[in-house]
């Protein structure tokens, strides 16, 4: 078995760390032993791009349960676990590439390791797989049956394929789907994005004016996480209907123009590039904190940064580089851009990734259900693997909720009946 990791010496602390994350994945564990039972990967070869962690470790663990064989590489080259990834290949027998820090030409390298495995399903974590298989190895389109996307940033790349007719394969937009998207985003980066910070820079969030650039789901999660530990939330956005929401929620809304001289910390969750630029670096205090938990780096101009700095960077702690402007003042860039909450923190609680990769193993086992049957299109995933996770999810808490009464689903059905 082929692999790239650290260190195969850290297993057994990763297995520690995997093994306590199952134990809040109840969902995904019941994934697990009924694709164990079915076995409905059969002899399909999976490559999958996406953060090497504990919870994406019991991820491919059920995929393999499934009957796959399946070859993992990270889709950030700072979210790597490597005692995560040393468990996978020596524990797990799974093979992995993956290193933390990884430079762009390793991060690349270990991409085109996946994809050597030849696969028939793919999942991603920002598109780069299906991006690089366009490119690069479109021999291996007519036998991929589908590909999962993961991330909000995946799926825009993934649409404008599909509207521009470049889309050569199906893909299921796992990012979309409510046991995702709702929670995953809003509650899981709003948490980890603010315990990333704080692991980096060990600021005290009360009382100081956080900054959220973007107010989608990510945005929400984060802008209500630091609300709830009495920072000023101040709100960026382009879209005047969740600008408004954001007003409607409390937040001070304006420019990143305006923003950039009263901000003292400052995190990207857009998926789009530059958002904050050298003429926003320009205005900042001393000592501004900026940092990104949108997806790629390119959300901050970085070399734009480099640019107008009088002085190379500085690490002045572990994940926090500082950069000295003309004008004295001190711009501290945390983990390079990249994201914050899985370069400096552990990525999402366990619970909530239970949800999202529960929906996206059975989302890879509908595109097998119906191998030749889906387009070349982004598809959204169905209704009925919703609601499976979200009821089991229920369960698993125990909780219980009411059903229609025969009365009330005939009221809801007709059109007869009014008030």
């Amino acid at each position: 078995m082929k692999y790239d990791v650290l260190d195969v010496g850290l297993r057994a602390k990763g297995k520690k760390r995997i093994e306590w994350a199952n134990e809040d994945m109840p969902v995904l564990k019941q994934v697990r032993e009924k694709f164990g039972k079915n076995k409905p990967l059969k002899g399909l070869r999976m490559s999958a791009c996406l953060h090497v962690t504990a919870e994406t470790a019991n991820l491919v663990r059920a995929l393999k349960a499934g009957g796959a064989e399946v070859v993992l590489c990270a889709s950030n080259p700072l979210s790597t676990q490597d005692d995560v990834a040393a468990a996978l290949v020596k524990e797990y027998g799974i093979s992995v590439f993956a290193i933390k820090g990884e430079d762009n030409k390793t991060y690349y390298k270990h991409m085109h390791a996946a994809l050597a495995h030849a696969p028939h399903i793919t999942m991603d974590d920002g598109a780069d797989l299906v991006s690089t298989i366009h490119k690069e190895y479109t021999q291996l389109i007519p036998q991929i049956i589908g590909s999962m996307e993961e991330t909000t940033t995946g799926v825009i790349r993934l649409k404008a394929m599909e509207k521009d007719g470049a889309l050569k394969l199906p893909v299921v937009a796992v990012n979309d789907a409510a046991t995702k998207n709702l929670f995953d985003n809003r509650y899981g980066t709003g948490q980890s994005t603010i315990d990333g910070i704080i692991r980096a820079t060990d600021v005290l969030i009360a009382g100081k004016n956080i900054v959220t650039v973007g107010y989608g789901w990510c945005g929400k999660g984060f802008a209500m996480r630091a609300k709830g530990m009495g920072a000023n939330v101040i709100v960026i956005e382009v879209d005047p209907v969740k600008a408004i929401e954001a007003v409607m929620d409390g937040f001070r809304v304006m420019p990143i123009a305006e923003a950039a001289k009263i901000g003292d910390v400052f995190c990207t969750l857009t998926g789009d590039i530059h958002v904050i630029r050298a003429e926003h670096f320009k205005k900042m205090k001393d000592g501004a904190i900026v940092c990104n938990s949108g997806h790629f780096n390119v959300e901050l101009d970085i070399p734009g940064l480099k640019k107008i700095s009088k002085s190379v960077r500085r690490e002045v702690r572990n994940f926090v580089d500082e950069y000295t402007l003309p004008n004295g003042n001190r711009i501290r860039l945390l983990a390079d851009g990249r994201l914050i909450n899985l370069a400096a923190a552990e990525g999402h609680p366990a619970c909530v990734m239970d949800m999202s990769f529960a929906t996206q193993a059975l989302a890879s086992e509908y595109c097998i259900e119906n191998k030749g049957k889906l387009k070349n299109k982004v598809y959204y995933v169905p209704q009925e693997i919703e609601n499976h996770v979200a009821t089991f999810k229920l369960k698993s808490m125990g909780i219980k909720i009411d059903k229609l009464t025969p009365e009330q689903k005939k009221y809801l059905s007709s059109w007869q009946e009014g008030t």
